[in-house]
């Protein structure tokens, strides 16, 4: 009986070859690991750009020039490629796109498309494998690794931007980006040096490849030390951070925990004297005469903000409290009858006593005691809560927090003591964590002086 061949469908196929970003570093597969294009872009061009400051002149009008046109083109990424198509912080009419658009490929970081679907990626994913520049991978992956090595493009995560082809500007420079690079990176500028002044080679290599080093690494500083050094006010979860120096080398991007936790807000910062001129000339170009050029500025609610920053703050506060002696927990104190208290007041060493109903051994404070040890023997093995409370000295809320961790049992009966041991509720506030957080004043020790009666006539 003759057998059939297996049909097509059943055969099996060869094993996919995996991403080479996935298989080990050889001597016949390293180059394949590397982006060259954008090697070359990012690495290759500027070193010899700095190679060519070695015989070429830097003159004023071209320096001046250089920092303008750096400040221009790194708004284009800050003011234009993040916040308003990345974020839609705020809108713009269509001379400002434009603007923002050329001086933003001037910058060669990618098209505004390709430069906002991995910031929403970014945002969408941090900290993940799915995040394409994860500070989670190394400093020096996050800031410029992953523009320079081959990454899987299916780990990216992937996001909408959907909304971006709606906009001609954002389609125009996405298809024609190769155009738009070469001539707002390196033509533009030096057309400016050379007719403006004559300095047509010192344009190119200071206004165009030097500016858009630093222009750069400017910018990846956002991947990178923003995720790195500095503060979490807002929110710890994750590894954006807060810091000058950040904000200072990317136009006020540097204060990046506020800005993951409050993506839509057109400002990085929000306090007065924060450096964020992104921020400032987003607001200027919105308030332009007869034509405003920006519109519909996003600011989240103040009151959201303010939660997250308190939110924060109560975070610090409980990780302090866990490294204070708050005293042995009412809860878990013995409660010791009025007789059995006054037997072991001096019994073994012991020099018990009782403040609001809660009982203390002082031994170890007698011969500390700021009114000396005569007034403190007087008290041993009596209810002092009177002389504690100003019978004798109203005692400070030092002296009331150092008592509490003398405490060794409860009183029964003491002061409805045993009810409180009973409903911890009623013992103060508690943290984030449902532990108690003694205010002061309110400690159980403090007794308030007692309302006058009054008195017929």
């Amino acid at each position: 009986m003759a057998v059939s061949s297996p049909s097509p469908d059943l055969k099996s196929s060869p094993l996919k070859e995996p991403h080479i970003s996935h298989q080990p570093v050889t001597l016949q597969n390293w180059y394949k690991k590397i982006n060259w294009l954008n090697t070359t872009l990012v690495v290759f061009i500027p070193l010899y750009g700095l190679y060519l400051t070695r015989s070429t002149a830097l003159i004023r009008p071209t320096l001046i020039w250089s920092i303008l046109y750096y400040f221009m083109t790194a708004f284009g990424i800050t003011g234009g490629y993040h916040r308003l198509w990345s974020h839609r912080c705020f809108s713009a009419h269509l001379p400002l796109r434009i603007f923002l658009a050329f001086t933003g490929a001037g910058a060669i970081q990618g098209s505004v498309r390709w430069w906002s679907a991995n910031h929403r990626a970014h945002h969408r994913w941090t900290d993940t494998m799915k995040d394409p520049y994860s500070v989670m991978r190394g400093l020096m992956f996050s800031h410029i690794g992953w523009m320079v090595l081959n990454n899987d493009p299916k780990v990216k995560g992937r996001t909408d931007v959907s909304d971006l082809d709606s906009d001609p500007v954002v389609v125009f420079q996405h298809k024609h980006y190769g155009k738009c690079l070469l001539f707002t990176a390196w033509v533009f500028p030096m057309l400016v040096a050379g007719l403006g002044w004559g300095d047509w080679w010192g344009g190119l290599v200071y206004a165009g490849i030097i500016r858009a080093c630093f222009v750069q690494q400017a910018t990846f500083c956002v991947n990178s030390l923003a995720h790195w050094i500095g503060e979490q006010p807002f929110d710890d979860r994750r590894s954006p951070r807060d810091h000058v120096l950040t904000a200072l080398v990317t136009m006020g991007e540097g204060y990046h925990n506020f800005h993951h936790e409050f993506p839509s807000d057109y400002r990085n910062a929000i306090i007065w004297y924060q450096y964020d001129p992104t921020k400032w000339l987003i607001w200027l170009f919105s308030k332009i005469p007869f034509f405003p050029q920006a519109y519909n500025l996003k600011t989240f609610r103040s009151n959201e903000i303010e939660k997250g920053r308190l939110q924060q703050q109560q975070k610090a506060i409980d990780r302090k409290r866990v490294g204070l002696d708050w005293g042995v927990p009412l809860s878990q104190l013995p409660v010791i009858d009025w007789d059995d208290f006054r037997a072991q007041a001096n019994a073994n060493g012991a020099a018990l006593v009782a403040v609001a109903g809660v009982i203390h051994d002082v031994s170890a404070f007698v011969a500390e005691h700021p009114g000396g040890k005569t007034l403190i023997k007087s008290a041993i093995g009596k209810d002092a809560t009177a002389l504690f409370n100003g019978g004798v000295y109203e005692h400070s809320n030092a002296a009331h927090n150092l008592l509490s961790t003398m405490r060794v049992g409860i009183l029964r009966g003491g002061q409805e003591v045993e009810v409180w041991k009973s409903d911890a509720s009623r013992l103060g506030a508690k943290d984030s964590k449902g532990h108690m957080v003694v205010g002061a004043g309110e400690q159980i020790t403090r007794i308030g002086a007692p309302v006058s009666a009054a008195v017929a006539a």
